[in-house]
């Protein structure tokens, strides 16, 4: 059984956005030569998220608008875990909401996707670098 790991590094410009990294996923499924098996993808960060869904900017801008709502980000004095002097316990919320990684069947040396399936990197705290593990395991 063949292993590949590689990390991408990642930086938004904002508190929350999500990224297409779906052709780096390929990239380095190619580059492990792996034609069969599965990928795991997971941020590194416990205010980050991976997901598959379609690549449309009206639904990222609606799953910006749900958590929100649902987990606002300020008042940032309403959060217990900003009482250590941090500022941003509604990205821990909003990541365990979206969910920390997946794993992807690898077939013919590509993504086994449905047809509008698409890996996203989910910034709930952006503005500083994050890194994203890329970790490829088949024949």
């Amino acid at each position: 059984m063949k292993s590949h790991r590689k990390v991408l590094t990642l930086h938004l410009p904002h508190r929350i956005g999500f990224v297409n990294i779906t052709d780096e996923v390929q990239v380095a499924i190619d580059e492990s030569g792996v034609q069969e098996g599965l990928c795991l993808v997971n941020p590194m960060h416990i205010t980050a998220s991976v997901f598959v869904n379609d690549d449309e900017p009206g639904l990222h801008r609606d799953y910006e608008r749900f958590f929100e709502t649902l987990v606002p980000h300020d008042p940032v004095k309403q959060w217990r875990h900003n009482d250590t002097g941090e500022d941003n316990a509604d990205a821990h919320i909003k990541r365990q909401l979206m969910g920390r990684e997946v794993v992807v069947a690898i077939t013919k040396g590509r993504l086994d996707f449905g047809t509008w399936e698409r890996i996203f990197y989910g910034e709930w705290d952006g503005r500083r670098s994050k890194r994203v593990l890329i970790k490829i395991l088949g024949e």
